[in-house]
């Protein structure tokens, strides 16, 4: 490979415009899942990130948070803590409500899904608004866990969310950046 693995992981990020409202430049990270040897590549960088920080748990935030989130758990060998939205989760729940840009949105976790003291590596695809990320964090806080750090493939700086995540007093690490949105 002549490239960085940033820049590997970076140049196999599809962009599709105008999806899912006119002037919206989606970043789709379909295709790094797609090829093993990228998808590989992916994972190494966050497996290498925190393998000496020791976290207790990955949580990821649902949906593509599961899929980097479960594997870098796996290659850590340490629990999994899905949050995800309202509704979806057959246990006893804590709940946070975020602000979209259009209206609202809820996620939960299971109450004993982590306990008082855990380290937890907070991971998601991409950082856009930071709402989401935001409400992770806050919901593993209020359990008693420690997020060690957010964490994701992607940042979109320009729609201001991990400004306002690191404003927050929350860790971020992100491989790739992308200006736009």
């Amino acid at each position: 490979m002549s490239m960085s693995p940033v820049d590997y992981i970076k140049s196999h990020i599809r962009t599709v415009s105008d999806w899912p409202a006119p002037g919206v430049q989606f970043r789709d990270i379909t295709p790094l899942l797609a090829d093993p040897r990228v998808f590989r590549v992916l994972i190494d960088q966050f497996v290498h990130r925190y393998f000496d920080a020791r976290p207790s748990a990955i949580a990821g935030l649902d949906a593509r948070g599961f899929i980097i989130g479960s594997v870098l758990a796996y290659e850590l060998n340490i629990g999994f803590v899905p949050i995800r939205k309202k509704g979806k989760l057959p246990f006893t729940t804590v709940e946070e409500t975020y602000e979209l840009e259009y209206g609202n949105a809820t996620v939960e976790m299971h109450t004993d899904a982590v306990k008082p003291g855990d380290r937890v590596v907070l991971i998601d695809d991409l950082i856009a608004t930071g709402g989401t990320m935001g409400a992770g964090a806050r919901l593993l806080q209020r359990l008693g866990a420690e997020v060690i750090e957010g964490a994701a493939i992607v940042d979109l700086p320009e729609l201001g969310g991990s400004a306002r995540l690191k404003a927050s007093g929350l860790p971020l690490f992100t491989l790739v950046d992308f200006e736009g949105h």
